[in-house]
């Protein structure tokens, strides 16, 4: 099994631009090095007639027919607005 050193814990942690010291790199060491062990331990596995999936469970999209339907009166929506101009709804500026 693979042993993660501290090195290589800075190292990465370099790499992702992330700031840690060193009793963090020992302690993240130790999980590391746990987790790649139990990664090793599923690659002793036989998978050979194992059909790769994306999901356990079977999925099917279940979407509604695009079609265009008309949308609000303009004259409706107008009369709900504070200020109006030429059809438009009109808001404050907020940049200068």
């Amino acid at each position: 099994m693979a042993k993660m050193t501290k090195e290589e814990v800075i190292e990465v942690a370099h790499l992702a631009r992330l700031a840690i010291t060193d009793e963090e790199a020992v302690h993240f060491a130790d999980q590391l090095e746990a987790i790649t062990n139990a990664m090793e331990l599923l690659n002793e596995l036989d998978t050979e007639n194992v059909e790769p999936t994306t999901h356990v469970l079977e999925m099917v999209n279940v979407l509604r027919e695009d079609k265009s339907v008309p949308g609000l009166d303009r004259e409706l929506v107008l009369k709900n607005v504070k200020e109006h101009e030429a059809g438009q709804v009109k808001v404050p500026t907020i940049l200068e």
